[in-house]
């Protein structure tokens, strides 16, 4: 069996594989694990400021709590050293081959898999498991018009002090575009925010506690109820986004993920940054916004996320559609065996243990004799099971590979699952 990627994803699956019989081998390009936490790695997306947008006790791996003594929102050092003690405690670098990368992974008539090494290996394995991540290839934006300043994808930003005198443009307000904008806020001599459509900003803490936390925690209510009761607490503490020149959402808070940051408020509040409308053109020194006002700006840096590629395979291998084809359950492909991606889910919240059952899940499938009530299982699931996993909401469309899924729907979908391939209830 061979795994692509040796990030937390990658080690879950290695955990999971560790308490049985089968041979395996993960090949990791980068020198350590950690995938994107390993901010030294090349092409990571991490930068310096940057910390856990789930909480501590939602994010850690199960059985292997964080220490008690990190905070409630974990650096990304912190969280990297976390990952690498989780490698250790469980012996797992030993089934990894460091500073070797996959270049291609092409499946061969018998069903197996043969893998091209960045060493100039030729390796083959029955079984291949993706979780290599999607943050890796970044989605280059382009505009009209020339311009004299510095246009930068967000991957390549480390540290505020390469924003300190200059006037800071930052496009998209996904998380790590608003955290950058924070710190623009604070080094850059002034900083806009350009936002094509409207986003929910929520606070990280609610009543004191994590907000994943307080969620997870508060009593089991008809779900129209919790999400009238949480849109009502985030009018209540963010108010009208309007106030800060912000577009309101076109959607609702849970159909898209949440920017979990309410510092960018205080910075719009206080005039450290502005925010406008979705770029237009260049024109020279100056941005021209779709409103027709225009700042002069020194640098851009274009946070607009990351395309949906998987370098090693065949295009559309791992296209997932949730419902009605693609990806079973966002892991297995329906029309290709012998083939799983790990980590690749989306959900609007988290945890981290939810990884672990569905790497059980697809061990069992590995693992399975051919022939065998667990195999014949599978094969019948992926064939012909196609269950809603968006709970009834309209999640916008994410492209690609990645698919958006109600949590509580999805876990309901996994147990049924992993009762009919004999595995038990799963433990989130």
């Amino acid at each position: 069996m061979g795994v692509v990627g040796a990030g937390p994803s990658g080690l879950i699956l290695a955990r999971c594989l560790g308490g049985t019989s089968a041979s395996f081998k993960i090949f990791e390009r980068n020198a350590d694990v950690g995938g994107i936490w390993d901010i030294d790695a090349p092409g990571s997306p991490m930068y310096e400021t940057a910390h856990l947008i789930s909480s501590r006790d939602l994010s850690g791996f199960s059985r292997f709590p964080m220490p008690d003594h990190y905070p409630d929102y974990p650096s990304h050092r912190q969280f990297l050293a976390y990952i690498r003690a989780f490698a250790d405690e469980y012996g797992l670098r030993s089934h990894i081959s460091f500073n070797t990368g996959v270049e291609s992974a092409v499946a061969v008539p018998d069903g197996s898999w043969e893998l091209r090494l960045g060493t100039g290996e030729v390796r083959r394995c029955r079984y291949l498991v993706c979780a290599s991540g999607v943050t890796w290839a970044p989605h280059i934006a382009s505009w009209p018009g020339q311009f004299n300043g510095e246009v930068r994808h967000s991957v390549t930003y480390r540290s505020p002090t390469e924003l300190a005198g200059k006037r800071v443009l930052v496009v998209g307000a996904g998380n790590s575009g608003v955290d950058i904008a924070c710190d623009a806020s604070l080094s850059a001599d002034q900083t806009f925010l350009s936002m094509r459509r409207g986003h929910h900003f929520l606070p990280k803490f609610i009543m004191g506690k994590p907000s994943d936390a307080a969620g997870s925690q508060g009593p089991r209510v008809p779900r129209w109820l919790g999400e009238w009761m949480f849109r009502w607490y985030v009018r209540m503490v963010v108010g009208d986004l309007g106030r800060y020149g912000l577009p309101e959402p076109d959607h609702k808070p849970l159909e898209a993920s949440p920017v979990m940051n309410s510092q960018i408020l205080h910075h719009l509040g206080h005039g450290e940054c502005v925010a406008k409308p979705d770029v237009e053109r260049f024109e020279g020194d100056d941005v021209v916004f779709a409103d027709g006002s225009r700042e002069q700006i020194d640098l851009v840096i274009a946070a607009t996320g990351y395309e949906s590629s998987i370098p090693y395979l065949d295009d559309g291998m791992l296209a997932a559609d949730g419902s009605s084809g693609g990806l079973y359950l966002g892991v297995f492909p329906r029309d290709r065996p012998n083939l799983a991606a790990l980590g690749f889910l989306q959900f609007t919240s988290f945890a981290q243990s939810l990884v672990d059952n569905v790497a059980e899940l697809i061990v069992a499938d590995a693992t399975a004799a051919p022939g065998s009530p667990t195999a014949l299982a599978f094969q019948d699931l992926k064939a012909n099971h196609h269950p809603d996993l968006t709970g009834g909401r309209r999640y916008r469309e994410t492209g690609g590979h990645t698919s958006f899924f109600d949590i509580r729907t999805y876990l309901k979908t996994l147990d049924k699952v992993r009762k009919k391939v004999g595995l038990p209830k799963a433990n989130v």
